[in-house]
């Protein structure tokens, strides 16, 4: 079973992530030919505060 994981700032409908949800399944799923049922993928809003970039606070 693969598990993809996002990690990502908040900011994203329910609906823009089933959306990503569904084409990263389908993009891993052709590209490891895979079943699409067995693909796990989570995302998670990870506040601007907790990212960095450069050794530079995002938030």
């Amino acid at each position: 079973m693969p598990l993809i994981q996002i990690s990502q700032t908040p900011g994203l409908t329910a609906d823009q992530k089933r959306d990503v949800i569904a084409a990263v399944t389908a993009a891993y799923a052709e590209a490891a030919g895979k079943n699409a049922s067995s693909v796990w993928v989570t995302l998670t809003d990870v506040p601007r505060e907790n990212w960095g970039v450069g050794g530079v606070p995002l938030g």
